[in-house]
């Protein structure tokens, strides 16, 4: 009898657990989009991006975070995950072309954080709020913004137009 309740018991236990409604696709990233100046989506027809950023590890101690390493080919849009605390991510960016021709550039996304609730099973999660996109002029041209509300719809947040020098 008493292996009957603790078998019971522990098939309790296992189904209980299977039930979570934690959501299965909760990346919250910031998505940039290459868009030609007349319109239209562009391909990168450079040979390489990189995209670093200087991420929080401890107290203010920061480190380079690789988020993007080597993106070729005909792309059209990235992703990058957006810190779930900073009320700023700088990014850093390297466009590099066919003839040895490279330009940096820093984008800083500045964005207010609040703490998204799923559930208590879940992990902690925050959506963000772009309020103001600041950036240099090396290899980008111009960069707008077409949603501020980054979270777990993979949506068209930011349009990022590159020179057509390069």
């Amino acid at each position: 009898m008493r292996k009957i309740v603790i078998i019971i018991v522990l098939l309790t236990a296992i189904v209980s657990c299977v039930s979570i409604d934690c959501p299965v696709q909760n990346r919250v990233a910031t998505t940039f989009v290459l868009k030609k100046p007349k319109g239209g989506t562009d391909t990168m027809k450079i040979d390489t991006l990189n995209v670093w950023s200087h991420r929080l590890v401890y107290k203010d101690n920061k480190r380079d975070t690789v988020l993007i390493n080597r993106l070729c080919g005909n792309k059209t849009s990235f992703s990058i995950l957006a810190s779930h605390t900073l009320s700023e991510d700088s990014l850093f960016t390297q466009l590099k072309d066919t003839l040895g021709h490279s330009w940096l550039d820093t984008i800083c996304i500045v964005k207010e954080n609040s703490p998204h609730f799923e559930s208590v099973d879940c992990h902690a999660t925050y959506f963000h709020k772009i309020t103001d996109l600041k950036y240099t002029r090396h290899g980008i041209d111009s960069i707008t913004i077409n949603n501020r509300e980054i979270n777990y719809d993979s949506q068209e947040h930011l349009f990022l137009y590159l020179k057509a020098d390069r």
